[in-house]
């Protein structure tokens, strides 16, 4: 049998559609994909240390298709995390700390931002839960004048590599 060209456009359109139709929808997604509050009793996905009670930003992300948040310690360890090959590819939400809207020794969970679109610090002179970490913001601005206060160079999530997480240990 073979099909006209309209009839292979309709065909592939009801593929998609129902292709479509398995996952979650973008609302149901961001519903269920939202930070978390961090618990006490909560541990880093990474290193397995008690999140509660350390300094610095820390992060959470999602796998695709996942309800249940995996938080770290730090930004430093969800950036390890996160670009470990074997992990990348099924990240699908991620959430830091705005240091801009929190104090450094106690951060608030109610400030958590889109990690795709903040600026971080690498190399300044705070310290994190492990030790040097990646100091997160929703204003390069701020990132700018945090950089200029601790040290450190305004990176962009996308610019942020294994090979940067290793210079700054």
């Amino acid at each position: 049998m073979t099909l006209n060209l309209t009839s292979r456009w309709i065909l592939m359109l009801l593929t998609l559609f129902t292709l479509s139709g398995c996952g979650e929808t973008p609302t149901e997604l961001q519903q269920a994909q939202h930070a978390m509050t961090i618990e006490r009793s909560d541990e880093c996905h990474l290193c397995g240390m008690i999140i509660k009670g350390f300094p610095g930003p820390k992060g959470q992300l999602y796998k695709r298709g996942s309800e249940h948040s995996m938080k770290f310690c730090s930004t430093r360890d969800m950036f390890a995390y996160l670009l470990d090959p074997e992990h990348q590819h099924a990240i699908q939400t991620v959430y830091v700390h705005d240091m801009a809207a929190n104090p450094w020794d106690t951060p608030d969970d109610e400030f958590f931002i889109d990690a795709r679109t903040a600026w971080y610090v690498a190399g300044h002179n705070r310290k994190g839960a492990m030790g040097p970490t990646l100091a997160s913001f929703s204003d390069k601005k701020v990132a700018g004048a945090f950089a200029e206060q601790y040290g450190g160079k305004v990176y962009r999530f996308e610019e942020i590599t294994e090979r940067l997480l290793l210079q700054i240990e």
